[in-house]
């Protein structure tokens, strides 16, 4: 779409600043845990559904969200969403009870999805492909602020003032960016009877069975850590992933399916996106694992472990602007190989942790994963977006984020379920863990470093393919 070059920026911008929200109330949930646990007198372990239940959600709602996007308007959904998201932010913020933050980030999470399923979508539309990398980078850039900031603003207002306020400092912030949205963004207006067409010839049997999979494939960890209920969470994950693979082959032979047939048979683009998933799966580890190391094992604040846990942030934040500009100008391919290097590296180191906190045993890995995820994801997202066509842009946009969520959640929710079910009977991390604790923590590192592994040589053999052919159309 042709426009104004300073619109186009300002547009950016807009979507940025929504993703930087995003990332700072997300990453400040995580260093809240411990503080939360505490407050509402809950297990550790079930604390961590407070970060699990809005990646579901997430999750379930993005393809379908993107599809409408694709079919009615990305910018409208996009403006809903950011209201949803400042109402669930509301609700979480002044809730008084374990399960009311639960329904609180629900809804928060519906609004999440609606960003998130169309942001990458808006960018491929506004931006042509010669610097499509470079405008999502940018994104990224907001991203990795949001995240820089989310540990350290979080920990200042965990330690002063209340986690509650987490939550209710997106209440003012979001809408000013609501209100420069609407008037930056194109709204086309749906012609009568548009939305209620769209949502009547909707694959609604494809949606209830990938909602009941991924629900199910994800409340299985809850099972999987109580010492005698592990046959039964196995029969419930495998349940959840029969129904999950249903849901996609269903969708495929449906009138209107949420994914473009032309998506599903693009073996560039899904090459793409479950690189994406393995990334994301590792990187989510070491994010819920480290506040029980950093805080309830090791004793230190939730200041300082905000400010140690942003160090990745940061690392991304510096590194992302260059990594954008040489996907744009150099090898995307190589450079994703180089991320996944890193990133192996950086799990070994987080394997190794010790038993007595050390600054220098603690940082180093932090600082690889953060360097490891730049060089990453600006390549790989411009080697997503640019391998599809624009007609479904938003289609692809919210299943490369749908991607992106389910890494994040499997990360999230067997990280702490592996490290709870080596940990019978523990309900909360302490000191006192111990040894037990630690060796724990090392074999779900362990487990990183090998599924690191496996991202490695796809993206290895993505990169020899694209060579093969490049030269069989020479």
């Amino acid at each position: 779409m042709t426009m104004p070059r300073a619109q186009r920026i300002k547009i950016l911008i807009v979507l940025g600043m929504m993703s930087l929200l995003t990332a700072l109330s997300g990453s400040s949930t995580n260093l809240a845990m411990p503080k939360i646990s505490a407050d509402f007198m809950i297990s550790s372990s079930a604390a961590t559904w407070i970060v699990s239940i809005g990646l579901i959600t997430t999750s379930v709602l993005l393809v379908m969200l993107g599809h409408i996007g694709d079919l009615v308007s990305k910018n409208l959904v996009f403006l809903i969403g950011e209201m949803v998201f400042i109402v669930g932010s509301s609700l979480t913020g002044i809730a008084p009870t374990y399960l009311t933050i639960l329904a609180g980030r629900v809804i928060q999470a519906v609004g999440s999805a609606m960003i998130m399923a169309n942001s990458m979508g808006i960018v491929s539309q506004y931006f042509p492909d010669a610097n499509r990398a470079e405008a999502l980078a940018v994104i990224s850039m907001f991203v990795s602020v949001g995240s820089i900031s989310g540990p350290a603003f979080g920990g200042i207002l965990i330690t002063w003032a209340s986690w509650r306020w987490i939550y209710l400092f997106n209440v003012p912030v979001g809408l000013l960016i609501v209100f420069a949205g609407m008037r930056l963004l194109p709204l086309r207006r749906p012609a009568t009877g548009e939305i209620k067409q769209v949502w009547g010839n909707a694959n609604w049997t494809g949606q209830n069975l990938f909602t009941g999979g991924m629900i199910l494939t994800f409340a299985s960890g809850y099972w999987l850590q109580q010492p005698t209920q592990h046959l039964l969470g196995f029969l419930i994950l495998a349940g959840g992933a029969i129904l999950t693979l249903l849901a996609f082959v269903q969708d495929q032979r449906a009138k209107s399916p949420w994914i473009a047939p032309a998506l599903m048979h693009n073996p560039d683009y899904l090459i793409s996106v479950s690189v994406l998933l393995i990334v994301m799966l590792v990187n989510s580890v070491s994010n819920i694992l480290l506040p029980f190391y950093l805080q309830s094992y090791g004793g230190i604040s939730a200041f300082e472990s905000g400010l140690l846990m942003m160090l990745q942030s940061v690392v991304m934040l510096m590194i992302t602007p260059f990594a954008g500009r040489l996907a744009d100008h150099w090898n995307r391919y190589y450079l994703t190989i180089l991320g996944l290097l890193v990133l192996i590296v950086s799990q070994v180191g987080y394997a190794f942790y010790p038993a007595k906190l050390s600054m220098a045993h603690i940082i180093w890995p932090i600082v690889l994963n953060g360097a490891g995820m730049a060089l990453f994801l600006s390549p790989n997202n411009a080697l997503t977006m640019g391998a599809v066509d624009a007609s479904v842009s938003g289609v692809a946009g919210s299943l490369n984020s749908l991607a992106r969520t389910i890494g994040m959640t499997i990360g999230i929710s067997f990280g702490a379920t592996l490290l709870f079910a080596q940990l019978p009977g523990v309900t909360r991390i302490s000191p006192q863990s111990g040894a037990p604790f630690l060796h724990a923590l090392a074999f779900v590192f362990w487990l990183a470093t090998i599924v690191s592994v496996v991202g490695l040589i796809i993206v290895i053999f993505r990169t020899i393919r694209s060579r093969r052919t490049k030269a069989s159309v020479q």
